[in-house]
């Protein structure tokens, strides 16, 4: 089995909050392969990872990243794959680092989700990868049919309540 999607992190600190993103990927059945590597603190390890990326058989790059989040633009950088990145909450409500992610610059494009939004970074990945294969498709297209009816129960769960002015 070879990984198709990339889930890199600038530091293991932030595997708490990639692990909904891995839970996911692992749900879909999607060979995944996860790595912490620094654009500050080791960035010619970056840079091979990206340079060679394509090559090992990767689809789709999550990356993630608080603070300064220069992980997935860097990333983006060196490689046509598409990128994701998750902004990590460390400082700031997250907002420095989902900044860093969102804005790049053009022709360096990172599609960028909400702060600590791993598990909506993996569906975005499982959307792309399910443009070319079909069985994934299915068990996506299952996941959010299963959303819809955890929504429709407790929208009926919420009727039980009681209030002396609720009117439904």
């Amino acid at each position: 089995m070879k990984a198709i999607v990339s889930v890199i992190m600038g530091s293991t600190s932030d595997l708490p909050v990639m692990k909904k993103a891995t839970d996911f990927l692992n749900e879909m059945h999607v060979p995944f392969e996860v790595n912490a590597l620094s654009a500050h603190r080791t960035p010619e390890a970056v840079e091979a990872f990206a340079k060679g990326a394509k090559e090992r058989g990767i689809k789709v790059i999550i990356a993630a990243a608080g603070m300064a989040a220069h992980l997935p633009g860097v990333i983006a950088a060196s490689t046509t794959l598409p990128v994701i990145g998750v902004p990590i909450n460390s400082t700031l409500d997250g907002m420095d680092a989902l900044l860093a992610i969102v804005q790049m610059p053009p022709g360096i494009p990172v599609a960028t989700v909400g702060v600590n939004a791993s598990l909506n970074a993996a569906i975005l990945a499982v959307e792309m990868l399910s443009l070319a294969d079909e069985e994934l498709a299915a068990r996506l297209s299952a996941y959010k049919e299963n959303l819809k009816k955890k929504i429709e129960k407790a929208n009926e769960e919420l009727k039980g309540l009681e209030y002396e002015y609720k009117t439904n």
